[in-house]
């Protein structure tokens, strides 16, 4: 993708007075995946990490003020080994930013007489993308909360309003303060604000990725040299035509369909950043995530979690997304993703450790939900109702009957079913794979919405089971 970029450098400082970020053409897109996968590929370079200047200091390339440091957890992240190699020693809970700018998003930028809205190098801004990543060393697991740009929520010094807006308004530092209060009160140890510059480039680095894209997805903007036409299949996606996938939110979902594939991608791009043929593009990977994210992470813990992800199978990732709901705006209002609190306070205490508050019970230690209050939607390739019925029979016989089969294909061909826990109950998953007898266990939002199981049926389903 030819895009004319300005260098820019956004001004020291700690927080003012919050003022209203400048309205212009704005494109909801996912930046995500490609921080994660920077990370994860790190995990096949250690030796190359460490033969760098290792050194506690923070990777910031906007400098944090001390009230500004305060707002992150200060506990000390980790350990050393005898041969002085850097280990987690506790959960970390960093907080990634995807953040695209364009020149109109700057107030008082200078006019550049270009005929469209060029991309800007600054942290400044919305943030297009929003996920909370968790490495437990003490669960040996990953989850990644996917948090809706659209999400409604109060900002502090801002009002309710939607959560992307916190990083215009205050930085890193407030778009923490409000995950954080979202959350209730779950801490933020680091973040990572990764710039739109070098996604291309890093995707490239790594040498495209192997992805079924889900739909055909076709959108025009002149004003922002946006060009997307991707067809459904399976095919090899370079940084161009990943970045049109990511880019596309044109559709019944919007962001939250944007996040769904989102987290496809970040699958996919995480397993191969994993691969040990990354070692070969580990010079030009570092060089571009030297140049294209800010964060408070040091070199040290860059390290240990390399390591530790680097140990985890794909069992081992979860990914799961805030719970919540479409609102139903009338004419002229605006689109929110409203928060479901009896979930977030679920997630808040299985995932992150947050005592739960005066309404909640957690179900962890309580008997497992019966299958007949399990939301279970079935998929096939091209809704092959016949198949997802012998499904759905074979459910019906062991007590699930509030099964739903969708109208919506899935038509990536797989060999194994895939059973997603929709609503990150991986137990729930685990209870219906039994009762089918195949298929694998997923914790991620890439099913259907509503549900707490998605059933993909693969290959490996026989009618005549």
């Amino acid at each position: 993708m030819s895009v004319s970029k300005v260098n820019y450098r956004p001004k020291k400082g700690g927080h003012k007075k919050p003022q209203a970020p400048k309205k212009g053409s704005r494109i909801n897109w996912v930046l995500m995946g490609f921080g994660l996968s920077a990370i994860a590929s790190l995990s096949t370079a250690i030796g190359a990490l460490l033969a760098l200047s290792v050194t506690q200091t923070p990777l910031n390339q906007v400098r944090l003020t001390p009230e500004e440091e305060a707002v992150f957890n200060q506990e000390e992240t980790l350990s050393y080994s005898s041969l002085n190699v850097p280990n987690l020693r506790r959960p970390i809970n960093i907080l990634v930013l995807g953040v695209k700018v364009l020149s109109t998003d700057i107030p008082d930028y200078p006019e550049t007489n270009l005929g469209y809205h060029p991309l800007v190098n600054s942290f400044q801004g919305r943030s297009d993308s929003m996920m909370l990543l968790r490495l437990d060393p003490q669960k040996n697991e990953v989850v990644v909360l996917s948090i809706p740009r659209d999400t409604r929520t109060r900002v502090r010094g801002v009002g309710l309003t939607k959560i992307n807006d916190a990083n215009a308004y205050g930085g890193a530092s407030l778009a923490a303060e409000s995950v954080s209060d979202l959350l209730n009160g779950v801490k933020i140890d680091r973040y990572v604000r990764i710039n739109v510059q070098g996604v291309e480039k890093l995707i490239d680095a790594l040498g495209g990725v192997d992805f079924y894209v889900p739909k055909d997805m076709r959108y025009t903007d002149h004003s922002q040299r946006l060009y997307i036409n991707l067809q459904e299949g399976q095919q090899h996606l370079d940084g161009e035509r990943a970045l049109q996938l990511l880019r596309f939110r044109y559709d019944a979902y919007g962001d939250v369909g944007r996040v769904q594939r989102q987290q496809a991608l970040i699958r996919a791009l995480m397993e191969q950043a994993l691969s040990p043929r990354t070692v070969l593009r580990i010079p030009e990977i570092l060089s571009i995530i030297r140049s294209h994210i800010d964060t408070n992470l040091g070199t040290n813990e860059l390290i240990a979690m390399a390591a530790f992800m680097g140990q985890k199978s794909r069992s081992d990732f979860q990914m799961v997304m805030l719970p919540g709901d479409f609102n139903q705006p009338e004419e002229g209002e605006l689109s929110y993703w409203l928060p479901n609190q009896r979930g977030i306070s679920r997630i808040s205490q299985d995932i992150f450790g947050v005592q739960p508050d005066y309404f909640y019970t957690s179900n962890t230690n309580s008997e497992p939900i019966a299958p007949s209050r399990v939301r279970v939607a079935i998929q096939t390739r091209d809704a092959d109702r016949e198949i997802a019925q012998s499904v759905a029979d074979e459910l019906i016989n062991s007590g699930y009957n509030r099964i739903f089969i969708s109208n919506t294909p899935y038509n990536e061909p797989i060999s194994k079913t895939r059973i997603v826990a929709q609503g990150g109950d991986s137990s729930m998953a685990a209870r219906v794979r039994a009762t089918l007898g195949v298929g694998e266990v997923l914790v991620e939002s890439t099913g259907v919405l509503g549900t707490d199981i998605t059933i993909q049926v693969g290959s490996d389903w026989s009618m005549e089971d």
